[in-house]
């Protein structure tokens, strides 16, 4: 059973979590980044994670958008004590009311994926609940009184399904949730209404957007009832050349059927960005080597950068890391960095606050500093040297 007293990230006082534990958790979360974050080679050079939410809510109370504080107030006390209870939150992170983190260590969460833009901007009446691992985020009383979310590294609905299924079976028997027999369980968006699940996968994409044929995927995946959005979800930008494909609709299909759905579009997309790249080596090497080559000569020896032409460069670096110009032992420094790069994370590590002059000046020397030594392109690995195959055999029989 949770422990509110013990040494965990989740001791308590009046007012909030005593600024000791506080910096602990910050600490982790700007010190490590989760396994799901960090991906491997193969198929998930492509699809870097995969993430699993149920929507939920209490029968009998409001929406939170449609209730007053009072109410909200009453939905966090129910839901809590359960949620505490959860066998993924025997060793939390943290399990706190919003009102508690400062806007930079909202944003710090939102950079990491833990809770929504949306949920950063609540306050009393509202809470998360991360597990240690960082693998499951609880968001309370944010669109719909409970977001149950899992994340898993690389393309794995199934792993995260089983997380946060278990959860929310363990939640339902002990909270009432709205549910209807026509309808399924009720939301406060009538586009999660039925299953409530929302599957998405993370992709990255540089093949596709250099090939000049991302246009095309993201307007045939929308015909056929999926959503791709950006970094940090709907309305975001896809920086770094990552997109978020998830299922739109929750009603009228099991989740078994959602997640086959989607698992069928995102194994075709792979294939797609698969073969761009390969297109591009075969086509235009020379440019693929080039765009590699000035990513790394810029992130090197830049001494004031902005994330987003930070993020841009590194996905190329990445693809340099897939199309094996540069070392695979790069691949986790570059996975990091998308994240320890990000305006929060620079603001947090300094404990103040800062201007993006100076941002721009720390992200840069985070950079440089984490690339340093580790290895320059390759370039013989896409281009042919200028005299060709064909003439290097001739010289090394002369030179018999």
């Amino acid at each position: 059973m949770f422990n509110r007293k013990s040494a965990c990230a989740c001791d308590l006082e009046r007012g909030g979590m005593k600024p000791i534990v506080k910096a602990m958790i910050v600490s982790r979360l700007i010190g490590s980044t989760p396994d799901w974050m960090c991906t491997a080679s193969g198929e998930s050079s492509v699809v870097m994670s995969s993430r699993l939410r149920l929507a939920r809510n209490l029968e009998g109370h409001a929406f939170p958008t449609w209730g007053d504080k009072a109410e909200r107030q009453r939905v966090y006390e129910t839901v809590m004590p359960p949620v505490r209870a959860l066998p993924a939150m025997r060793e939390p992170l943290v399990i706190e009311g919003m009102e508690s983190f400062s806007m930079i260590e909202k944003q710090l969460l939102v950079e990491q994926h833990l809770v929504s833009r949306e949920h950063a901007a609540k306050g009393p009446g509202s809470g998360v609940a991360i597990s240690g691992d960082r693998g499951v985020s609880i968001l309370v009383n944010e669109e719909d009184h409970l977001r149950i979310q899992a994340f898993a590294a690389g393309f794995d609905l199934g792993s995260v399904w089983e997380t946060v299924t278990g959860m929310d079976d363990a939640l339902e028997r002990v909270i009432p949730f709205a549910y209807s027999s026509d309808f399924g369980y009720l939301t406060a968006c009538p586009t999660n209404v039925g299953t409530g699940m929302r599957a998405s996968a993370m992709l990255h994409l540089p093949g596709l957007v250099l090939g000049e044929q991302i246009n095309q995927i993201v307007q045939a995946v929308g015909k056929l009832g999926l959503a791709v959005r950006g970094l940090y979800g709907e309305g975001t930008e896809a920086l770094g050349n990552l997109f978020q494909v998830s299922n739109q609709m929750t009603l009228g299909e099991s989740e078994a059927e959602i997640m086959a759905r989607l698992g069928k579009v995102i194994r075709q997309i792979v294939e797609h960005e698969q073969n761009a790249r390969a297109s591009l080596m075969e086509r235009k090497p020379r440019m693929v080597a080039d765009n590699v080559g000035r990513a790394y000569g810029i992130l090197t020896n830049t001494y004031s950068i902005a994330s987003k032409e930070a993020m841009n460069l590194l996905s190329v670096i990445r693809l340099g890391i897939e199309l094996e110009m540069m070392a695979e032992e790069l691949r986790k420094t570059v996975d990091e960095l998308m994240i320890w790069m990000q305006p929060a994370h620079l603001q947090a590590k300094e404990e103040k606050k800062l201007s993006t002059e100076d941002r721009d000046g720390l992200r840069a020397d985070l950079i440089r500093e984490r690339l340093k030594g580790l290895g320059k392109p390759d370039a013989g690995k896409v281009v042919e040297p200028p005299d060709g195959p064909a003439d290097r055999g001739k010289q090394s029989k002369k030179d018999e």
